[in-house]
């Protein structure tokens, strides 16, 4: 339960920045060893430049002990080549060892604390509840390690990109020398001029390549969230899959899938589309660029002004300074993917950090909203309540109650008045409406819905749910199933399966009520929660609890006639007043 007072939103919720979402790590607890790893493999990188530029020297030297056929330098290049190319190996997969460190040790930081703020205080529910984000696990679970992995590989290939550009900028400058001709009769120089050649090349390549592939950036986000829809819809047909074969569903599941993948191929005719135009612009950048400086070199070449080797030299560092002035271009699709990447985590954390009631949900639902009160009084009471829908609708004014410790209450009324929705306000899910609920600030309260939560996981960890299976002994919680009348699964409570697929409904109520005994809460709020069970295992189940728990106050929603007897009070949900039952 958490406390629903009004707030306004904080500014920091209205806009959330790219740099907010990087930000965090590196200032966190675990900056040292994060800033430790990313200088490590930036020394790399600038090892991994030098020895591009000691082999660019290589390559001349090389190319012109060919020209001039000198076969007493060639052990000597070819020793020199090993050396440098093992140091290359070398670093090169050691860079990349911890690249990959660095970016899952950021994944897994990220990870851990979404996780935290998407479970804590009910975000969770309320993102579900208001439709504020769709697919959430996607977004903890791909986006993350997508935009952790990405984020650093770009990062670090730009910087490398840039110690590549000056270091062969500058021979560039200096070894393509200056390219000299007649304009009108007189002499022009362009001192640097491949230089300047690489750079009109590159600007011309990057402009072009975002006028076409600029619309994949909306395009790569629309294909995450369907791509998403698609997975969510086949997994509830195998969550569901009992209910779905009963009720002879395939068709119209299949329908639906189709239907959700039919999404999929539009946005994917699309992408095909523009990245059709994406890359034929890329290609034609990169096969340019093969010859491209050949021919802006061959000139001094032909004259006689450089060597081949010169030439070969010339070329390759041209290859360095026009891909780094390219890395735009090279990697506009991955920046694409990132972009939309971010926009996605900006939008889950706008969700996440959005207060959970604030003057726009209270306008929402023309009230002033419901407050929570924890107190040192003990009980729970209920006043001025009135429960209304998100689209402003009052559901329903509630009488004000009192729930003492060891009282029975029944919670009655029409399908679709509020019964549920009462619980979701003392639980503290449900802003919408006014008034005010106070509870005792230690009490252990415990809501059961009509369908139990079963996690996969050991039974004993079913039973236990919320609490770690090693809270309660082997002992108690195998009394706790015979008391349920769950006999036959005493001897599997450390086997592990999908319990909410082998257990019938009743079997998962009965589940439900084991727990109850177990944790002994003083608060029990039961909503349907034995609407799968016979009259007989009922009536046993309501006798156990009023037997084993009977300081506890139960709060029983039900249509039942034959719960009357449990309970002495009664409270008439769509109606102003309220009986009590002698």
């Amino acid at each position: 339960m958490t406390n629903q007072s009004s707030s306004s939103p904080s500014a920091q919720a209205d806009h959330i920045s790219t740099w907010s979402l990087i930000k965090p790590y590196w200032v966190s607890e675990q900056r040292r060893l994060a800033w430790c790893l990313l200088i490590a493999i930036i020394l790399m990188d600038l090892l991994l430049v030098g020895i591009d530029a000691q082999l660019n020297i290589w390559n001349r030297d090389f190319y012109n002990a060919f020209e001039s056929r000198n076969v007493h330098a060639f052990p000597r290049l070819m020793l020199t080549f090993t050396a440098l190319a093992f140091a290359y190996v070398i670093i090169a997969v050691y860079n990349r060892y911890l690249r990959q460190m660095l970016g899952f040790r950021w994944r897994q930081w990220l990870t851990t604390h979404y996780l935290h703020e998407w479970l804590d205080d009910n975000t969770f529910y309320r993102i579900e509840r208001d439709r504020l984000a769709d697919n959430p696990d996607q977004r903890i679970s791909v986006d993350l390690e997508a935009f952790a992995n990405t984020t650093l590989s770009l990062t670090l290939d730009l910087l490398s990109t840039i110690e590549t550009l000056i270091w062969f900028s500058i021979v560039l400058w200096t070894t393509a020398g200056t390219l000299t001709f007649m304009l009108n009769g007189t002499p022009v120089d362009i001192p640097g001029y491949m230089f300047w050649a690489a750079l009109a090349y590159a600007i011309t390549g990057s402009f072009l390549t975002n006028k076409v592939g600029h619309p994949l950036i909306s395009i790569n986000y629309q294909l995450q969230r369907v791509e998403a829809d698609f997975r969510f819809g086949l997994v509830r047909v195998r969550e569901h899959a009992e209910p779905i074969a009963f009720q002879d569903g395939m068709r119209a599941e299949e329908s639906n899938a189709n239907t959700l993948f039919e999404q999929i191929r539009n946005n994917w005719w699309r992408f095909m589309r523009y990245t059709r135009r994406y890359s034929f612009v890329v290609n034609v950048y990169g096969q340019i660029a093969d010859i491209f400086p050949l021919v802006v070199a061959s000139p001094r070449f032909f004259t006689g002004a450089i060597s081949f080797g010169t030439l070969m030299q010339i070329a390759d560092a041209f290859g360095s300074v026009s891909g780094s002035l390219s890395w735009f271009i090279n990697s506009y699709d991955t920046l694409t993917r990132w972009r939309a990447t971010v926009n996605r985590l900006r939008e889950f954390r706008r969700v996440m950090t959005r207060p959970p009631m604030n003057e726009a949900v209270a306008q929402t639902a023309g009230q002033s909203g419901i407050d929570i009160h924890y107190g040192d009084e003990n009980q729970l009471a209920v006043r001025n309540l009135t429960l209304a829908l998100p689209d402003r609708e009052v559901l329903a004014n509630v009488r004000d109650i009192v729930i003492r410790p060891g009282s029975r209450w029944l919670v009655r009324g029409p399908s679709g008045s509020g019964k549920t929705t009462l619980l979701r306000a003392i639980a503290g899910l449900w802003p919408f409406g006014a008034g005010s609920i106070h509870a005792p600030v230690d009490a252990r309260i415990m809501f059961v819905p009509q369908q139990a939560y079963l996690p996969n996981d050991t039974l004993k960890a079913v039973l236990t749910y919320p609490a770690p299976a090693s809270t309660f002994s082997d002992i108690e919680c195998s009394e706790a199933l015979q008391a349920c009348q769950l006999d036959r699964y005493v001897d599997r409570l450390h086997e592990s399966c999908a319990w909410s697929q082998n257990l019938s409904p009743g079997e998962q109520q009965r589940m439900s009520a084991a727990r109850l005994l177990l944790h002994r809460p003083d608060y029990v709020f039961l909503d349907e929660a034995t609407s799968a069970l016979d009259a007989a295992n009922e009536a046993h189940l309501y006798r156990l609890l009023c037997e084993r728990l009977p300081k506890a106050a139960i709060v029983s929603v039900t249509h039942r006639e034959s719960l009357v007897s449990f309970h002495q009070e009664t409270l008439e949900i769509g109606s102003s007043l309220g009986r009590t039952v002698a």
